[in-house]
């Protein structure tokens, strides 16, 4: 489950719904124990959309819109992917793409490059960076060759999330989180990447520097599969901010990604007893569709949250 902030429920819901398909779960008051947990201003309170892709049991897209909660400003103001710290994008498949580029202008969503080729292994992929309202990126791929994974849930024009993306200082940082602390799998590690003649590419690294300046890809995941997967970007050769301090509520954009877990006290143990970032206290809450879940957090080398939340 990816979760944003955002000032307006069903204006950031329209691209899910409306090109997507996607159904609405719950609509609702955030728990007052989560709120709590926010270090929020008191008073502060919270309505919660949550979304799912047609015939999809996880991958759920939880919007929050926070009130009297403060100050929000955007998680990565202007950011730039050079820029670093908090989640750039949540990444879903897509069919069609030149009718779902049309149509998210025309609903007010913005693209950070026109539909633009890329070759990822095998696959030759049409790939556009959606950004709505809010800042909120979601980054669309297209498959124009090899066919999608066997098992993945059916979609019409985009599917469930199946990665997220952070722009990240130190890959390596990254790594040993996700494998050596949390246990994840490698996807992918490539050695840093420039194109072999100047292109239009997804990141939007000027066409002129696109031969110079490398970036590197490090892509993990709880168990092998399509989906779950967290995806990080170093970039090598251009200097930008750092946002990392900015990835909490009630700022607005992605602020987080949760996993199921069997058992949240072991998960946080075992994060402590592998060096990894201290964990949150574990607080209880009720969370539409979950029931009543155990929830703990950490966070990334480049502030994103990380949530690990109790199996229904």
């Amino acid at each position: 489950m990816a979760t944003a902030s955002v000032t307006d429920l069903d204006r950031s819901a329209q691209f899910f719904r409306e090109i997507g398909g996607y159904e609405t779960v719950f609509q609702g008051p955030l728990d007052a124990d989560e709120i709590a947990s926010l270090n929020l201003p008191v008073g502060a309170s919270a309505e919660v959309l949550v979304l799912k892709a047609p015939g999809s049991e996880h991958g759920f897209v939880r919007l929050i819109r926070f009130d009297n909660a403060g100050r929000k400003e955007p998680t990565r103001p202007g950011a730039r992917a050079w820029d670093t710290g908090c989640i750039w994008s949540l990444m879903v498949r897509v069919k069609g793409m030149p009718s779902v580029y049309d149509d998210a202008i025309a609903m007010g969503w913005w693209t950070e490059t026109p539909i633009t080729y890329l070759e990822f292994g095998p696959s030759k992929l049409n790939v556009v960076v959606f950004r709505g309202p809010d800042g909120l990126q979601v980054q669309g791929y297209e498959r124009l060759t090899t066919p999608l994974p066997e098992g993945f849930t059916p979609f019409e024009r985009i599917s469930q999330p199946f990665n997220i993306m952070q722009m990240t200082r130190d890959r390596e940082a990254a790594r040993v989180l996700m494998e050596d602390v949390l246990g994840f799998d490698r996807f992918w590690f490539g050695k840093p990447y420039t194109d072999e003649k100047p292109t239009v590419m997804p990141l939007g690294i000027p066409r002129n520097l696109t031969t110079s300046v490398p970036y590197k890809a490090g892509i993990f995941y709880p168990i092998e599969g399509e989906y779950g997967r967290m995806e990080y970007i170093e970039i090598d050769g251009l200097d930008g901010a750092d946002h990392a301090e900015k990835c909490r509520a009630p700022n607005l954009g992605w602020l987080s990604v949760t996993y199921p877990v069997q058992d949240v006290e072991t998960t946080a143990s075992t994060i402590r007893e592998r060096g990894g970032p201290d964990p949150t206290d574990i607080i209880k809450v009720r969370r539409a569709p979950f029931g009543t879940v155990e929830v703990t957090t950490i966070k990334a080398p480049d502030g994103a949250t990380i949530e690990f939340q109790s199996a229904p």
